[in-house]
């Protein structure tokens, strides 16, 4: 298995690699040695690749037939085609590192620090415990000389350490990892560590009071992100006591010493811990998380912090669901992937990819060992590599360091603990470290039934086959997610990179056969991935189907219900209508009821006249009536009298 070594960039890296190789045409170069050292078949490609990445393309005319050596160089050369000069470098690093794992630090000169004797321990595959390292590739001359690869170690390591805690925030700066806040035993705390990987020495940092009128309270939190940002520590989101509406941006200056509050402009998310953080250029991209009142989330912002805005991003195609404790990672400067977490009674495996320019989300197929699932699981990344460890299920912990190609979507196990340690833990944080120029990865805390605060290293090999370095990783991501691209190009890249490099008074024959043999390999892997690929598109194929009939039943249905409603719409107008008629009949009749009320108080004016006259009458009559019976006591008999007379 060959090894992961990151401690010099591309190109430096490729011509150390090649002068290593003695194909660098420098006078140390040994062409002999290089015979000894490798195969034919091996020499013949990285002879090729060289060339590929010093001279380019393959523009020279075919050797003679007579030297059979020349033309297997040149049809090594011919067959890389228009390959990048990049991709050229990078494929003749890893297959010296396949070839001779240890090369790095045979052709590094740097001098080890000598330190006395130290107790290395290894965790045990076998129980979980800590045992004593006896392994020859272990030089007591300090950690800084370990090379056991894919093993976590436990270093010796001095000074104030943190107390145990999980759910906190770890950052490295200028060789140093920073540990912020976390909790312990319900308790939310808000301390500020750091370890010094040169000296391997814990310290508390200490805060400064700010001179303000009103001097920022920094809440202790847990379940935060911690992001470094120039000379500034960014703590992002995490649940705390007393939790605010949203999230709280907090900025410690690791050269004052002091914490801030940053002001943040535009709408900023609900408050939320368990939530992914990942620096993209210059903005920060947090997805997901569980809000203050358990509300799962899986909503998408970001903060520009530039201008220090937040912006929420609206996104295509189908996203996680919502979930917390998952991990995510940025690769090739425009995907996210996120992997795992949980809601509140379901724990996730799936992957997904955002694709940060057009902002739409896909699913890939995973291949490889699959990860179990799992939530509060840490990860980093080194180069293409997706490193993962802890997470668990509520039931027990995640025992597998895994690592994902993020360019072909393969899983890999790193390496597998036993027992209750903390590399099984929930809560865990991850970072990379560096050790003498290789990328190592640290670990600390976590919550396994217990809280731990120890911290354990491990060096991860190459993990990395064929086909991720066949694959460039922008097209990968796109490739992953099309099961329809084009096979035949894609040998025709891998035909270029077929193992081929020269020997001197080697025999073309032998060379020729192992090249068609390298070639049918190739061509049966392809024709295998082919098959997965149709089949995959087959099963895709049925699915659209039944989506498509899905849309057509839904559309069937929309059409009915548009119907109703058009016929429901008749009826109100309908019956608005007949309202309207009503409401001025009701009107009419209100106006005829106030001339009837005007009517009855006139009749009941001319009743009230009518009465008074008759009343008026039978007074005069009665008066007249009383004037008789006077008169014919005076002698004047009353007019009727006469009358009867006259009768």
């Amino acid at each position: 298995m060959a090894r992961t070594s990151t401690g010099l960039a591309y190109p430096d890296r490729f011509y150390a690699a090649a002068s290593y190789a003695g194909l660098d045409g420098s006078l140390n170069s040994n062409n002999n040695d290089v015979s000894s050292r490798f195969s034919n078949e091996v020499a013949l490609i990285l002879y090729a690749l060289y060339q590929q990445a010093t001279i380019g393309p393959c523009d020279v005319p075919k050797p003679s037939s007579w030297n059979p050596v020349e033309q297997s160089k040149w049809k090594s050369w011919q067959q890389l085609g228009n390959m990048a000069t990049t991709e050229a470098m990078r494929l003749f690093v890893k297959i010296l590192e396949e070839e001779d794992p240890g090369w790095y630090s045979r052709a590094s000169n740097f001098v080890l620090e000598p330190t006395i004797d130290v107790q290395m321990n290894t965790i045990s595959a076998k129980n979980g415990s800590l045992v004593q390292t006896q392994d020859k590739d272990v030089i007591s001359e300090g950690l800084g000389s370990v090379v056991i690869y894919d093993t976590w170690i436990s270093p010796p390591i001095t000074g104030q350490h943190p107390k145990a805690r999980y759910q906190h925030g770890a950052a490295v700066v200028q060789e140093k990892m920073y540990i912020y806040g976390g909790n312990h035993n319900g308790r939310y705390l808000g301390d500020l560590h750091v370890l010094d990987f040169r000296s391997w020495t814990w310290s508390k940092v200490g805060t400064k009071a700010v001179e303000s009128p009103s001097p920022v309270n920094v809440a202790p939190c847990a379940g935060h992100s911690l992001i470094p940002w120039g000379n500034k520590l960014l703590s992002i989101a995490g649940h705390m006591k007393d939790p605010s509406e949203t999230i709280q941006v907090k900025a410690f200056d690791l050269q004052t010493g002091t914490w801030s509050m940053l002001k943040t402009y535009g709408k900023p998310p609900v408050s939320r811990g368990g939530q992914s953080v990942n620096l993209f250029g210059t903005t920060l991209v947090i997805f997901g998380g569980q809000g203050a009142n358990r509300t799962l989330l899986n909503d998408l912002y970001i903060l520009d912090l530039e201008t220090m805005t937040w912006d929420e991003i609206d996104v295509a195609g189908v996203a996680p669901s919502p979930r917390s404790g998952h991990a995510a990672a940025v690769h090739a400067e425009r995907y996210l992937l996120v992997f795992g977490g949980s809601s509140h009674a379901t724990f996730f495996n799936d992957l997904h990819v955002l694709d940060l320019q057009t902002m739409e989300w896909s699913k890939p197929a995973q291949l490889g060992e699959l990860p179990t699932p799992r939530a509060g699981h840490a990860g980093v990344t080194i180069g293409e590599n997706w490193f993962i460890a802890g997470g668990g299920d509520n039931k027990s912990g995640a025992s597998k360091t895994i690592v994902l190609n993020m360019s072909s979507f393969v899983w890999s196990v790193v390496t597998t603990v036993e027992g209750t340690v903390p590399l099984a833990s929930e809560g865990l944080s991850l970072v990379v470290g560096s050790l003498k120029g290789d990328d190592i990865l640290v670990s600390f805390g976590g919550y396994n039934g217990r809280y731990n605060r120890e911290v354990n290293i491990l060096n991860p090999s190459c993990k990395l086959n064929l086909q991720s370095n066949i694959t460039e990783a922008p097209s990968a991501v796109h490739n992953a997610t099309n099961p329809t691209r084009d096979l035949r190009s894609e040998f025709e890249i891998g035909q270029g990179k077929i193992r081929e490099i020269v020997m001197e008074n080697v025999d073309s024959k032998p060379t020729i056969s192992e090249c068609e043999k390298t070639n049918e390999r190739i061509i049966a892997t392809l024709k295998v991935e082919k098959q997965e690929l149709e089949s995959s598109l087959s099963e895709e194929k049925l699915q659209s189907l039944q989506l498509k009939q899905q849309v057509l039943e839904a559309e069937t249905r929309n059409t009915e219900l548009y119907k109703e409603l058009q016929s429901v719409r008749g009826q109100l107008g309908t019956e608005q209508s007949r309202c309207f008629k009503l409401e001025v009949e009701v009107a009419e009749l209100r106006q005829k009821l106030q001339t009837m009320e005007t009517l009855e108080k006139e009749l009941e004016l001319l009743q009230r006249q009518k009465a008074a006259s008759e009343q008026a009458a039978l007074n005069a009559k009665q008066r007249q009536g009383s004037s008789g019976v006077w008169g014919w006591l005076a002698g004047n008999p009353p007019e009727y009298t006469a009358i009867d007379d006259n009768a």
